[in-house]
């Protein structure tokens, strides 16, 4: 599979719904995100207006991971708004004729911004990116079901790894810290993330894209 095949089976979609979302899940440092912005913009340029709405903007606050003493697992599955998350999309495939705003999230300050990204009437396509997109759990299994499709990206581990560690180094952890953090919460959250990959419209391998400029 490729990007401009991507791009197609995406167009093919179109045309039998008025608008498409489609989910991108994988492990932590798979790719998701490069994926869900490379797409927003290419359906977009090509004539088919797209917005990418990610699932990290529905983390749980700081200051509420640490009331429910969770702040030392924020990723895992029970650190996000996941039924904000599925009223969002319900409100994204339902209201086509009004303005949506979803919420964004900044890695800078490792925070949700509300409302930071409009999703208009003209758009057909959503893109949305996230870990637990292909979770049995509820309200996860709902969220599966409001998306029009959801591909799993795989990346090789060795890889994978090398670039969460450095991503969170970038982001203001020490090497050590990043590795401890890695190791005892990106892999774990993996572990659960990886089970679910037989239950994806489409699987991916991110190396084999060849995802254009």
């Amino acid at each position: 599979m490729t990007g401009a095949r991507l791009l197609r089976r995406v167009r093919e979609l179109v045309e039998a719904d008025d608008r498409v979302v489609i989910g991108i899940a994988g492990c932590p440092g798979a790719g998701k995100t490069t994926l869900a912005g490379w797409l927003a913009e290419h359906l977009t340029a090509a004539g088919l207006p797209a917005v990418w709405v990610p699932m990290d903007g529905f983390h749980l606050a700081d200051v509420e991971l640490e009331r429910l003493g969770r702040l030392a697992r924020k990723g895992a599955m029970d650190t996000f708004d996941a039924h904000g998350y599925l009223a969002l999309l319900r409100r994204i495939r339902a209201e086509t004729a009004t303005l949506v705003y979803a919420p964004s999230f900044d890695r800078e300050i490792e925070q949700p911004i509300a409302g930071a990204i409009p999703v208009p009437p003209a758009a057909r396509v959503v893109v949305s990116e996230g870990n637990y997109l292909l979770a049995r759990d509820e309200p996860w299994r709902q969220v599966r079901a409001v998306m029009t499709e959801v591909w799993y990206v795989d990346l090789d581990d060795r890889l994978r790894l090398d670039r969460l560690v450095k991503r969170h180094i970038r982001f203001g952890k020490s090497p050590d810290h990043a590795a401890r953090w890695v190791a005892e919460v990106d892999e774990p959250n993996a572990e659960r993330i990886r089970a679910t990959r037989g239950d994806a419209d489409l699987l991916l391998d991110f190396d084999t894209l060849a995802l254009s400029p």
